[in-house]
């Protein structure tokens, strides 16, 4: 791998100059004097936390800025379109001039492909509009393309595979007429198009927005965070798809991410901001292997890391003093770390030799799962149950007090079906669930309400778990309430659940004034520190963590996986950590579980599992995840 990348001679595609963007209600730009360039056939990572600046910057390049809220007060962006040798400056073009570009030539896929798509349209119908919106051609037209399209994108197989599969289907059987297969391909094709967003999955979902984006052949493709919460799996088909298509159509590409590990895969050249400034900018390689700023510096550390053990997680702070100023860019300056303190404590094998003793104990098992099965029922054309499909068949296993066993797989392998079977939250159809000795097939509903205060859950999305019209404080009381725990003893006026709401919020490192605050007044990762201290209302034993911190910024989820290992040590909390990434839940785990169809593939130390993996099922997990020290050792 080359030192650095040199620039070609040839005008650049798109050269951004002194982006300045400014929103009401904010003293400081969101996005501040930021340039870059970016050649035919490269790709420009953009990276930072939330906040930072990122999707402003491609907004404002699409002209997207929602008026009149927003603002571009300075700069210039100008675009080299399709056959024109002079570029063009975007910010001094109409809304019509401006329609040409977008969507023609520039085309943008979104990071939640669920709120992109019209939920009252087919994904096929949508695409076929995309086509024809900028381009004068009749439906059928249309339709062939986005057919094409979906095989590019590798949704759709080609006809003479699809002819093949349904062939060798009949084996044994008379084998269908060429009219028959063409009839049968036609109609799979059909199908396809005519799926909603709500039929398809996460992944299969995004590769429809990609599809989108490239159906008017752009010359550049913004991808805003494309791979964000997908599975490791999925997410590694779709950069790899990127890649393929960036190269065979010679497309430049802006992709976004808080992820230098999911960067190292796909950039040429890298931009890293911070707070609407763009503070290091250079050919990946130079900022992978000689990252000049301590914020830059703070990224590539939090990630957790397969190949090196942690005891807790660095995070950007650690590398970093931010000033405040007021009215002014914050004055960032470099703090000395030493990394050594966040690894485990070296084991002295050279002191004398201590008489043998007997073990320790076992903790106590605080839960036991036999044979869990949970089923759902399919109904046929005439609304009887015709099959059932088993979301979890046949998982044995348990948990020590004190203990995290961690739980990952794929989408739909049955993780989140489990956990909410073992807290009685959906019925099992088979299997036993004994906690703390108590069998909960054999409990009453009376005391399952007194069970559950030992047993609580943080949800992968603290938007959707927090009301949003209910307070801070009020949503962590609303526990204390419902099992109707004792209020704090003191004067008249004080027997309520505040003091113990603030003793609460302090114990996640929050202020105890954020009660009277409500959940949009917060960052991602302080709604999901909420949902934490809610959690430890009723002060559990247990704790089942569903992907929640899935989709945080690495720093901020290197904050709260660290808040979780210090909850546990100071609280003696069990949990069971589900998560489709397999480095986060080896940093968690003690031991772990790989679970795939709704079965273990796999169960054992966590270390181990990830150093000498036994399924292959196992080894394509560990192979997908994107690692920034395998960017580095192939440097």
């Amino acid at each position: 791998m080359q030192d650095s990348i040199s620039a070609p001679s040839q005008s650049p595609l798109l050269s951004v100059r002194d982006l300045t963007v400014r929103f009401q209600g904010s003293d400081l730009p969101a996005v501040n004097q930021v340039s870059f360039e970016l050649q035919p056939g490269q790709t420009l990572a953009i990276v930072g936390e939330s906040g930072s600046g990122k999707s402003v910057t491609c907004l404002a390049m699409m002209g997207l800025i929602p008026q009149p809220l927003g603002e571009i007060v300075n700069g210039e962006i100008l675009f080299r379109g399709r056959d024109s040798s002079e570029a063009v400056n975007l910010l001094n073009l109409s809304t019509a001039e401006l329609r040409r570009y977008r969507g023609s030539q520039m085309g943008m896929i979104f990071q939640e492909p669920m709120t992109a798509l019209n939920p009252v349209h087919s994904c096929g119908a949508q695409i076929i509009e995309a086509i024809r919106t900028h381009e004068d051609v009749s439906e059928t037209a249309a339709r062939r393309r986005a057919l094409s399209l979906l095989r590019e994108v590798k949704l759709l197989p080609s006809d003479e595979t699809l002819a093949e599969t349904y062939r060798d289907s009949w084996k044994g059987k008379t084998p269908p007429t060429s009219s028959e297969l063409h009839r049968i391909v036609r109609s799979h094709k059909q199908t396809l198009m005519r799926r909603y967003p709500h039929e398809l999955s996460g992944g299969q979902l995004q590769r429809m927005m990609i599809a989108m984006a490239l159906s008017c052949n752009p010359t550049l493709l913004i991808a805003d965070e494309p791979t964000t919460a997908l599975d490791v799996t999925v997410q590694a088909t779709i950069l790899k798809q990127l890649r393929e298509l960036r190269d065979r159509r010679d497309m430049a590409m802006v992709f976004i991410s808080h992820d230098l590990g999911v960067v190292a895969e796909v950039a040429d050249y890298i931009a890293v901001m911070y707070r609407g400034n763009m503070v290091e900018y250079g050919p990946a390689y130079n900022i992978f292997h000689r990252p000049q700023h301590p914020y830059t510096k703070g990224l590539l550390a939090c990630r957790p890391q397969l190949k090196q053990e942690f005891k807790l997680l660095p995070t950007v702070a650690d590398f970093m003093d931010e000033e405040q100023v007021e009215g002014q860019m914050p004055v960032i300056t470099e703090k000395p770390i030493d990394l050594t303190q966040f690894l485990p404590d070296p084991v002295d094998s050279t002191g004398p030799s201590l008489p043998v003793t007997e073990p320790a104990p076992l903790p106590k098992l605080l839960l036991q799962v036999k044979d869990l099965q949970v089923s759902y029922p399919v109904k046929g054309p005439l609304g009887r149950v015709s099959q059932r499909i088993k979301a979890v068949d046949g998982v044995t296993f348990d948990i020590r007090a004190g203990e995290t066993l961690g739980l990952v797989g794929e989408s739909g392998c049955g993780k989140s079906t489990l956990a909410r079977a073992l807290l009685r939250l959906i019925p099992p159809t088979g299997g036993q669930v004994i906690f703390d000795g108590q069998d909960m097939a054999q409990l009453s509903d009376s005391k399952m309400r007194r069970l559950r205060r030992d047993m609580q859950i943080i949800f992968q999305d603290p938007n959707s778990a927090l009301d949003p019209r209910m307070n801070v404080g009020a949503a962590i009381a609303e526990p204390l309430k419902i099992h109707k725990m004792p209020k704090h003893k003191g004067s008249e006026q004080n027997r309520s659940y505040r003091p113990q709401v603030a003793q609460l919020l302090q114990r996640v490192d929050l202020p105890a004034d954020a009660m009277a605050r409500y959940p949009h007044e917060f960052s991602g990762g302080q709604r999901q520190r909420i949902c934490i201290a809610r959690a430890l209302a009723l002060k559990p034993k247990f704790i089942i963590c569903d992907e929640s911190v899935s989709a945080l910024d690495v720093s901020v989820q290197a904050q709260v996986l660290n808040l979780l290992k210090d909850l546990q040590a100071d609280l003696g909390l069990t949990y069971l950590f589900i998560s489709h990434d397999l480095s986060v839940v080896k940093f968690m785990s003690d031991r772990m579980i790989v679970m795939n169809q709704g079965r273990i593939e796999e169960m054992g130390d966590a270390a181990e599992i990830y150093g000498n993996p036994q399924r292959d099922y196992t080894k394509k997990l560990i192979a997908s995840i994107p690692q920034v020290e395998t960017y580095l050792e192939a440097g």
